[in-house]
């Protein structure tokens, strides 16, 4: 079948985009938008005609051009650098607008008015390694303009870039001659980005005191204080120490920045504000990688007792974090190779189609948790998973054979807790599954405060001791843990017997209607 003819060709690629756009916006919307189009109006724009460069697309902070001459891309970019440098130099560093620039020379594919091609992903790889008003290159664009251009280059290593199966050899344009920013000027460093480690990862920063009063200063510093073992309770996550990230106090930051030096996916920034007796916190949870905002929290209270509230608080953030930092790896993980996964990876998808709360997500579950359990048998989550998948499939009455699904599920629940250690979330699964199935709930009682005192900030862990209490005839004690047992209802129960097995039931809108109460849909 004939198709018609690819148009491809040799050009140079050059990739910007605003360091820290989110958090301008979040402060000034409308003065974020008023100077960046200045910025254009007044500076990109007739640099990128001067040196006959193409406009390709704009991504709401971000540009991509086209050059048909290296050398004119990289003389556009560094002159729009320096300038950018010296507009910098009345703005407040809280308000400074900063492009991070890439480079790459390939051969692309046009379509339209848009190019495509390993070009154009390699020049977005080297913007995203370029420190807030800096300039990446590649090898091939080193290699072209090294004789030409009056600057020197600084050699960065290889590096292994997203999507990208060969490593990119990458280059650091150093602006010199005092035009430029300097490492001292704009705290940035000259080291390439840490390796991310294996398992999810997060820096604090130093929470920002909005008010000024050096009360709310000692508050905002034992803010982050109290965040930090609260979030080390969540034990699949990689956390770096106070000491290190402190030295972002009073300082703006760039969140892609902080990644790279710490070498995490995460970042947890905050603020403390003052209104009378009154203080409002607010956390932003941000991926460094992308930029992108994952979630962000407020909360008000009294500062009449100043450590309880911020024990308060900290409880809080970790218990919205998890969950939230959980769905995040799972999107991030759907995208993965089916031959690159690890048992970590399987846990995670196994624990989307979980969430489905559907028969067919069960099975699906199960069947990846096998796989993850035949490369660690001593995986605690992924047992405690396949447990909790088991008791679904029992409870929702979508089995042939609910025996065979009660023995394995009792028998998985029972070796996580002989491998889970202190991980508050396995046990408190393992727990939950052997209190449906079991009928020695005062052991499951005991077992499941353990959980809680692990991590008294896990929703989850509040929801299963809910449960347990109800199963043993405390429904008194299971709406004070705030369980969702009959939403919208006139929260009746009654027990259902059923041979050895006691299941809660409720009446739910029409009080002649009975039916359970699926666990995973409450």
């Amino acid at each position: 079948m004939a198709t018609g003819r690819v148009e491809r060709r040799l050009a140079a690629i050059l990739a910007a985009d605003v360091a820290g756009y989110s958090r301008l916006m979040g402060a000034d919307e409308e003065g974020t938008l008023a100077a960046l189009k200045a910025i254009r109006r007044e500076l990109a724009d007739p640099k990128i005609k001067e040196h006959r460069g193409r406009i390709v697309k704009t991504t709401g902070d971000g540009l991509l051009l086209e050059f048909a001459s290296v050398v004119d891309a990289v003389r556009c970019a560094v002159e729009v650098q320096r300038e950018m440098a010296e507009r910098n130099a009345e703005v407040p560093p809280d308000r400074r607008i900063k492009l991070r620039m890439g480079i790459n020379v390939g051969d692309i594919i046009r379509d339209g008015r848009d190019i495509y091609g390993d070009g154009v992903n390699v020049a977005a790889r080297l913007e995203a390694l370029a420190e807030p008003g800096g300039i990446c290159v590649s090898r091939v664009v080193r290699d072209q303009v090294r004789d030409k251009l009056a600057f020197s280059l600084e050699d960065m290593g290889e590096q292994q870039v997203k999507n990208i199966a060969r490593s990119v050899r990458v280059h650091r344009i150093v602006l010199g001659g005092g035009a430029g920013p300097s490492e001292a000027a704009t705290g940035t460093s000259t080291k390439p980005p840490l390796a991310l480690p294996d398992k999810p990862s997060i820096a604090v920063l130093p929470f920002q005191n909005m008010s000024g009063g050096p009360e709310q200063e000692y508050f905002a510093d034992g803010m982050v204080e109290e965040i930090m073992p609260a979030l080390s309770r969540i034990r699949w996550l990689f956390i770096i120490a106070r000491n290190s990230t402190v030295t972002y106090k009073d300082q703006a930051v760039d969140v892609k920045r902080v990644g790279g030096e710490f070498g995490v996916r995460y970042v947890l920034e905050g603020s403390v504000r003052k209104s009378g007796n009154r203080v409002r916190i607010t956390s932003q949870l941000i991926d460094a990688v992308t930029d992108v905002h994952i979630r962000a929290d407020r909360f008000d209270g009294s500062l009449e007792d100043m450590f309880e509230l911020q024990d308060q608080v900290a409880t809080k953030v970790a218990g919205v974090i998890e969950p939230a930092l959980e769905a995040a790896e799972i999107r991030r993980l759907a995208v993965r190779p089916t031959k690159d996964l690890t048992a970590y990876d399987l846990y995670l998808r196994a624990l989307q189609q979980a969430h489905s709360a559907e028969n067919f997500g069960y099975i699906q579950g199960l069947e990846l948790l096998s796989q993850a359990i035949e490369r660690d048998p001593r995986y605690g989550p992924a047992l405690a998973l396949a447990a909790i998948c088991h008791m679904a499939l029992h409870l929702g009455g979508w089995t042939s054979e609910p025996d065979a699904n009660r023995h394995q599920g009792l028998d998985l629940a029972r070796r996580t807790l002989l491998v889970a250690g202190d991980d508050p979330v396995a046990v408190g699964r393992a727990v939950y599954v052997l209190g449906y199935f079991d009928d020695d709930l005062n052991a499951a009682t005991a077992l499941i405060n353990h959980s809680l005192e692990l991590n008294p900030s896990s929703s989850d862990g509040w929801r299963w001791s809910g449960w347990i209490r109800l199963w043993a005839g405390r429904p008194d004690l299971a709406i004070e843990l705030r369980i969702c047992v009959a939403p919208q209802s006139a929260r009746a129960f009654a027990t259902d017997f059923n041979g050895d097995r006691r299941r809660p039931l409720f009446f739910c809108g029409d009080l002649r209607k009975r039916k359970p109460c699926c666990f995973a849909r409450c």
